[in-house]
């Protein structure tokens, strides 16, 4: 783990906000552009986009002399000058702060998603691409090993997934977008939900929602009315880890703004899920690959002395029963001596500033 200039932690934090005013304030797709034409002495804006086979289609937009429509074009103007200066924070961010990117398709899937509404229904990225967001988030740079992937995951929770009485487009249609050749892969149990797309290249886009009933909901997909079609699996231990998520931006084109979650939390639960593999059969690669992920997260933590944040979120998983202790146990004793000790120091450090004894977390 090493720390990036605070220059470039400053460039990170204006991106971030520039990419989230962007989203907030488009209501258009930024390779579009806005048309005026006359029409009977009248003067209308209509709004063009490519259509992918070398034209174009024309949208209405409204009367020219609307000042909300005028509004609106001067906005889009605004925004597509800021793209173009984003594209170059990016580029800085990359080449000159080493910070990393999603590969090519994983870029263009969650940059594809976010703009169908995915995030602005409080959909959060979860797994090794959320991962990627994180060292221009805490200012560090870390192993390339821990940063590759091969999929993009995603998860919600179902009461607000039913709540908030909306839904991005279909989700195959918005992932084929970026990759005709993107199949619905059927689930195991033969239902006809699927909560799982892979594309000829093998990436993998899969959608997940948090189970806090029976071990048998895991079999069941759970329907996901804002998700565009698409099922969730559901997951133990996932609404730990997407309760109160943070943004960040994946360094994308101009930057793609995304909700992951708290570092400290993520940080955990990688602890609980790489114990939980070796239980359910997973490899012993994907283990090893969370444990660095959680290691490397914690060295960062502590050097922005975020030592409070993570013994919560450590506490907050020690105390939800047995199999969290336990699972939290077993990745503890397998850590790296030095990653071990590096751990138990944030906590030890945590415990005194909230004034807990090392016993409420195990320790």
């Amino acid at each position: 783990m090493k720390p990036i200039d605070i220059a470039y932690q400053t460039l990170f934090s204006e991106l971030t906000q520039r990419c989230f005013d962007g989203a907030f304030v488009s209501d258009f797709p930024p390779e579009g552009r806005f048309v005026p034409v006359t029409v009977n002495d009248r003067a209308y804006w209509y709004f063009d986009t490519p259509d992918g086979a070398g034209g174009k289609k024309r949208s209405y937009v409204g009367p020219a002399e609307d000042p909300e429509i005028s509004g609106r074009v001067e906005r889009f103007k605004d925004l597509k000058a800021d793209i173009k200066a984003r594209h170059k924070l990016v580029s800085t961010l990359v080449r000159e702060a080493y910070l990393p990117q999603p590969n090519a398709i994983a870029g263009d899937v969650v940059e594809a998603l976010a703009n169908a509404g995915l995030f602005r229904l409080r959909t959060v990225l979860v797994g090794t691409t959320a991962f990627q967001a994180y060292p221009g988030l805490l200012g560090v740079r870390f192993d390339k090993a821990s940063l590759q992937t091969g999929d993009a995951d995603f998860a919600q929770f179902h009461s607000v997934s039913a709540a908030v009485e909306d839904s991005i487009p279909p989700v195959l249609q918005v992932i084929r977008s970026v990759d005709k050749s993107f199949r619905e892969i059927p689930h195991r149990n033969g239902s006809t939900q699927a909560t799982q797309f892979r594309a000829k290249s093998g990436f993998m886009v899969e959608f997940l929602t948090p189970n806090r009933g029976s071990d048998e909901n895991e079999e069941q997909p759970a329907r996901m009315p804002a998700l565009g079609g698409a099922a969730a699996t559901p997951l133990r231990f996932l609404d730990f880890l997407i309760h109160q998520p943070v943004r960040s931006v994946l360094l994308h084109k101009a930057g793609v703004p995304v909700l992951v979650p708290a570092p400290e939390r993520f940080t955990v639960h990688k602890l609980i899920v790489a114990s939980r593999r070796l239980i359910d059969g997973s490899s012993l690669e994907k283990s090893e690959k969370d444990k660095r992920q959680a290691s490397a997260l914690v060295e960062a933590l502590l050097h922005l002395r975020r030592h409070v944040e993570l013994t919560i979120a450590y506490s907050d998983a020690w105390q939800r029963g047995k199999a969290w202790r336990e699972a939290l146990g077993r990745s503890l004793a397998s850590l790296t001596p030095h990653d071990r000790e590096r751990l138990q120091e944030g906590l030890f450090e945590g415990l005194k500033h909230i004034g807990d004894a090392p016993a409420t977390v195990g320790l």
